[in-house]
């Protein structure tokens, strides 16, 4: 009998340690393989494949370093050198991107001088993130929220065109400021409140309006028509402002990809004659500052850089792939500029220049922060740098927040947890209170 059950506890041995060994070399292959995404950088189509596993991978980073110990810690009790190497390799990677980004920053003090810490008000302050990234970020209050809120009638249309509120939460003192965010969309698709309810609730808690504008977007409308939307969301928010709180001359545009696109170049063309809609001339639609995030600011260069695009767009002659919502979708967004601007570069050149917030920079622009991913799939990094240098030089307040190896899209995926999305934001709400 005591054979029996020596043998029968040898065998439950082998099996908890074949079982550890097991869930040792599978997390350290994962953590090794998605911490290595972190590295890759390549342009559409391909680098649309590895997108998602890749924004992932940035929000997830602090776990799979843990991962990757775990699974390093446990090959080392196997004995299992691939598990201990896969493992320290996972450990590396990730906490290296989270060093890498957590350390990153605009340099607030060529926009604003040194000792710009001091001018935020205190009670501003009170509410930010207390350092650029954490394990646990503070939960906001509750903030007040009407949803579909029509703000103007779409000129030749019953359909008005229509916004979500985000009111500070009951107890908290208003700050007079109305942030205008305009969502990412590829100019074509999307709608308003897509993945940023965090940024709002902690907009909100900070005492600022946010208003979340559902402007149309091609084949409806074309560069103007959505240009003219935003300038609409301005002057609407100006006429209502004492409802709000809101300090009309405390109106900043933000957004993400496609819809920072239009903020800075609403921003910085408040009373350009093609970019100003007849029902909305004469009023003012200056804006105290634009809050961009990854931007296209010349759109010439970023037809350049999506040119792999193209294969998808030739798939709209076959109609068993037109049939798919998602290859709908795709084809959409493959001919983005061209349904945007009515045809390529070299086919309507003026009309680039007109649409790209690079061509815009004067001394009278308004303060701008713009904040890019180093590894950005869809907008090249250049041109960004190039914009921030513009203003500078034009003696415009600008700050530039450029996160290592991160990609476009980066402040939607697990916004509460990702180490960019958490430097972003760090970044945002300091920015805001220096040009409230």
């Amino acid at each position: 009998m005591r054979k029996v059950g020596t043998l029968r506890s040898t065998q439950c041995l082998r099996t908890v340690q074949a079982a550890s060994l097991a869930v040792a070399k599978v997390l350290a292959l994962v953590s090794a393989g998605m911490s290595g995404l972190l590295f890759v950088r390549k342009r559409p189509p391909w680098g649309l494949v590895l997108w998602a596993p890749k924004l992932l991978a940035g929000a997830l980073s602090p776990l799979l370093a843990v991962v990757g110990l775990v699974g390093a810690v446990l090959g080392v009790l196997g004995r299992a050198p691939s598990a201990v190497f896969a493992g320290a390799l996972g450990v590396a990677a990730s906490a290296r991107y989270v060093w890498r980004v957590v350390t990153a920053s605009g340099d607030f003090d060529r926009a604003f001088g040194p000792g710009w810490q001091a001018r935020i008000p205190p009670a501003q302050a009170l509410a930010m993130l207390k350092g650029r990234w954490t394990w646990n970020p503070p939960h906001p209050p509750q903030p007040r929220w009407e949803r579909d809120v029509a703000f103007w009638p779409v000129p030749g249309s019953d359909c008005p065109l229509l916004c979500d509120l985000w009111q500070p939460p009951a107890g908290v003192t208003p700050s007079g400021m109305a942030v205008l965010y305009l969502h990412g969309s590829a100019w074509s698709v999307s709608d308003k409140d897509m993945g940023t309810r965090p940024l709002f609730r902690h907009l909100a808690a900070q005492g600022h309006v946010v208003m979340d504008v559902a402007y149309r977007l091609c084949p409806e409308v074309e560069l103007r028509g959505m240009v003219g939307d935003v300038k609409r969301a301005i002057a609407w928010m100006k006429a209502h402002s004492g409802e709000y709180g809101v300090d009309p001359q405390r109106i900043v545009l933000a957004g993400g990809s496609a819809g920072a696109h239009l903020a800075l170049l609403a921003a910085y063309t408040p009373h350009h004659p093609e970019l100003v809609p007849e029902d909305v001339q004469g009023a003012d639609l200056s804006v105290r500052a634009v809050v961009s995030y990854y931007a296209p600011v010349d759109l010439r260069a970023t037809a350049e850089h999506n040119r792999g695009l193209a294969p998808l767009a030739a798939r709209r002659g076959d109609p068993s792939q037109r049939r798919r919502p998602q290859a709908a979708q795709l084809e959409l967004v493959a001919n983005a500029l061209d349904n945007l601007l009515g045809g390529r570069p070299d086919e309507v050149p003026a009309m680039y220049d007109l649409a790209s917030p690079l061509s815009h920079v004067h001394p009278a622009c308004p303060p701008t922060l713009l904040i890019q991913g180093e590894h950005d799939v869809l907008v090249p990094v250049a041109p960004a740098r190039a914009l921030y240098e513009k203003l500078m030089e034009a003696g415009v307040p600008a700050v530039y927040l450029e996160l290592p190896q991160t990609d476009h899209g980066f402040d939607l995926m697990l916004p509460r947890r990702s180490p960019p999305a958490q430097v972003a934001l760090y970044e945002v709400e300091r920015f805001l209170a220096l040009v409230l």
